[in-house]
């Protein structure tokens, strides 16, 4: 398939823009709107009635990013398989976010930030596939660098801006950050080319079951996808901790709404910043290394400190924490990013894998709020946090078993031994 290719500065920028305002959008609304409207609609029982909500909604983003990301890779459209579902899944997206303002009940937020979730993971799969569609394997842990320093950037304006209009009334909040998701995507389109490619269909025999079965990638053909899978999975139950910390902040600092929302933005932009950077240069320095499982290791044993770190009720102690697990989420984000690209097992499929292993960000989404209740009521917010904070030391090991850069993977170096047999 003969894809048309963006310059790689260009293409930079068209990411930057787009996933950037996208996410923006997005995650303010996720972090401080969507916590804050629970809180107002269940004062009482809010603290599980936000899990409800984040806990359902994460469900959603779970098969948004895959099946957006397969129905990307069959797009025949002259405008660009993935170019549509930027554009598509952001602005439906962004509608849903309109809707939760005239939400009345916990189930009409829990069904409209669903949809939200499951529209933007469309556009999420969209712009992760262009990374190695686009770019020269040389420069992947650079681009990932980029892709990677995108969160913590924009998340940080995100934060600026609530602050400025902290004061401002619901309607204001939650239209201005809906129309920032889709006004960058938007943009991004004039800047990102892609021509049409042909999707192929195969004539085969295959029963509905194996098709089935080859939505995921054999665990026994491509061992490096699911060892990287279960790493991504274990860290991020780590750093779905972070989902907690507006309540936490209401619930065991007792702060008010005010409070919660400066104090939180304060909290993201302190680490935020320090994410960025370990993104952009670990991804720089394991293409210069030609190494990518140590900046792994050492990633997530920072992002288990700061973890750990939270047990202390300190708003003092959290910025730390918080600067220490963005120094190691930053850096682990953006060679994660790289090392998969390398290791994913079809070229024909590159969404919906990159689909299948962003589930691995989703799904802890999903069972973090499922628990946590049960964690608090074991062990209180100190057995919350060090349970979460084991997680990411659990994913060294898994990613032990992946080949390093340099290092043959086991498919490739099975046709190697099938050709020498010829």
């Amino acid at each position: 398939m003969e894809i048309v290719k963006t310059p790689f500065k260009r293409l930079a920028a068209g990411i930057v823009i787009g996933y950037g305002f996208m996410i923006m959008g997005f995650m303010t609304t996720a972090s401080l709107l969507i916590p804050l409207k629970v809180m107002s609609i269940d004062p009482k029982n809010y603290a599980t009635s936000y899990g409800l909500v984040a806990g359902i909604s994460a469900i959603f983003a779970l098969v948004g990013n895959p099946i957006g990301g397969a129905i990307s890779d069959r797009s025949t459209i002259s405008f660009g398989r993935r170019r549509i579902w930027i554009l598509l899944g952001s602005l439906i997206g962004s509608l849903c976010i309109i809707s939760i303002l005239f939400s009345k009940t916990v189930m009409a937020i829990v069904i409209a930030w669903s949809a939200a979730q499951f529209f933007y993971n469309f556009s999420w799969a969209a712009y992760t596939a262009l990374i190695p569609e686009q770019v020269e394997e040389s420069k992947r842990g650079t681009m990932s660098g980029i892709f990677g320093i995108i969160i913590p950037v924009f998340m940080t304006l995100g934060m600026l801006l609530i602050n400025i209009f902290v004061n401002a009334s619901d309607t204001f909040k939650f239209v201005t950050f809906a129309l920032i998701s889709v006004i960058g995507p938007i943009i991004s389109l004039f800047i990102i080319q892609e021509g049409k490619v042909e999707f192929v269909k195969k004539a085969d025999n295959i029963s509905l079951s194996e098709k089935i079965k080859k939505i995921v990638p054999s665990p026994k053909k491509y061992p490096e996808f699911s060892w990287a899978w279960i790493s991504k999975f274990l860290l991020m139950l780590g750093g779905c901790a972070s989902l907690y910390t507006t309540v936490m902040l209401g619930s065991r600092m007792h702060m008010n709404q005010a409070q919660i929302t400066a104090t939180y933005s304060l909290l993201s932009i302190a680490g935020l910043g320090f994410s960025a950077i370990t993104s952009l240069f670990g991804g720089v320095l394991s293409d210069k290394a030609k190494k990518q499982k140590i900046f792994l290791y050492i990633s997530s044993v920072i992002m288990a400190i700061g973890v750990v770190m939270y047990i202390i009720p300190s708003v003092q102690i959290f910025f730390i924490a918080s600067i220490v697990g963005s120094l190691g989420s930053g850096c682990f984000g953006a060679v994660d990013t790289a090392l998969v690209s390398r290791i994913l097992p079809n070229k024909e499929d590159t969404a919906k894998d990159f689909g299948i292993m962003n589930v691995a960000n989703c799904l802890p989404q999903s069972i973090v709020p499922a628990v946590a209740p049960v964690l608090l009521a074991i062990g209180g917010w100190n057995f919350f946090y060090l349970t979460l904070a084991l997680m990411p030391i659990l994913g060294i090991l898994t990613t032990i078993p992946i080949p390093d850069i340099g290092h043959k993977l086991k498919n490739e170096r099975e046709a190697e031994l099938s050709l020498g047999h010829e």
